[in-house]
């Protein structure tokens, strides 16, 4: 990567990102279906215009991402959901959102005199899951996002337009299917009712083994039977495989095994490598043992579990070498943090040109300003 440029760095690629927009279209030109970028896992606003020429518009978890959605894709679709709304945040909700979806009756209740603008809409719970890290199921036992049937019965849905389920992970459309199936047993009566359906977020749709016959498909299938208009909002899949983290190795520590220190941290700059958790995938390496050096990666906090991962290389690793980690773009930027001081990667952007530009870089001030 960039010699020149001080590491580490995220390094975001325009033309990886169009390729992934361009399938997206695809699919809303073939079936109608709006989707929107979700925020959650990619904020770079600075390619909003790029990818505002390409979906419906953004959905937002909270006040903030909502209104960086809206200013920075104008004249596009904004809609939100939380799990509690704050009575402070929500005027200025209303007057931002095209969509707010509820995760409560009881929200919708205490609300809806101040969301008259908008199309209202009641995120629901099919209680059915195919996710395994119970971390990210949102239809887990005693999970508090969404409605279940029992509690949906018998409240008046006088003002709801639609509703919304989330169910999904990083998954294929068959998961999606069995979805939509269940989705309908248990509301399919209440869909006759309603102008749309949301299906969330989740859907790998740019992964090399996504089947788009079977999310096209199911979109169908809702959209024709109960006449809706069907959204999709996806996060990872506007920007998978289109961002990597550039490091440098500082030192090797041997303790049994050998570990290269670098100047990127789990903990700090991935932190969902400690979350789900998760081996990130790095450009010339393999899986322990199966090249002939091997180490363990780990970062330059105080944090003994700081560690990314066990990795081999061809050549043994020394002191200012390079690596990069790909599939960076997604859920890093929108999370990472500056445990111990450590500072953030800078953001680089590689044009459709080739040219690169640094969007942002961080500094001292910007840990002491959130402290």
């Amino acid at each position: 990567m960039y010699n020149n440029i001080r590491t580490p760095y995220y390094l975001m690629d325009e033309n990886l990102i169009i390729k992934n927009l361009e399938i997206l279209k695809s699919v809303s030109d073939r079936t109608g279906a709006r989707i929107l970028l979700a925020q959650k896992a990619f904020s770079m606003y600075s390619l909003y215009p790029l990818i505002g020429r390409y979906l419906s518009g953004t959905t937002a978890s909270s006040l903030n991402e909502a209104r960086l959605g809206h200013e920075e894709m104008p004249g596009r679709e904004t809609h939100i959901f939380a799990p509690a709304y704050k009575e402070d945040d929500f005027k200025e909700i209303a007057k931002i959102c095209d969509h707010i979806i509820f995760n409560s009756f009881s929200q919708w209740k205490k609300y809806a005199p101040f969301a008259k603008g908008a199309e209202c809409g009641i995120r629901i719970n099919p209680e059915y899951s195919e996710i395994e890290t119970e971390i990210y199921n949102p239809c887990a036992r005693g999970s508090r996002m969404g409605v279940t049937l029992s509690a949906f019965e018998g409240e008046d849905l006088s003002g709801i337009s639609g509703l919304h389920f989330h169910t999904m992970c990083e998954q294929n459309s068959d998961t999606l299917w069995r979805t939509v199936l269940e989705v309908e047993k248990k509301f399919g009566r209440y869909l006759t009712r309603m102008k749309w359906l949301n299906f969330g977020g989740g859907h790998h749709i740019t992964r090399s083994d996504y089947d788009l016959e079977t999310l096209i498909r199911s979109i169908e299938y809702m959209r024709d039977k109960y006449d809706l208009q069907i959204y999709l909002e996806p996060g990872e899949a506007v920007a998978l495989n289109a961002g990597f983290l550039v490091t440098e190795v500082l030192d090797i520590v041997k303790n049994d095994i050998e570990t290269a220190i670098l100047d990127t941290s789990a903990a700090c700059h991935m932190p969902d490598v400690l979350e789900m958790p998760y081996r990130p995938p790095l450009s010339g390496s393999e899986r322990p043992g199966e090249k002939k050096y091997t180490y363990r990666l780990a970062g330059p906090t105080c944090l003994a579990g700081d560690i990314i991962g066990d990795y081999s290389f061809d050549n043994p690793l020394k002191p200012g070498d390079r690596l990069v980690f790909e599939d960076m773009a997604i859920y890093t930027t929108v999370k990472n943090n500056t445990f111990n001081g450590i500072n953030l990667p800078g953001i680089v952007l590689r044009r459709r040109d080739g040219a690169v530009e640094t969007m942002r870089s961080f500094g001292y001030s910007d840990f002491k300003s959130r402290l």
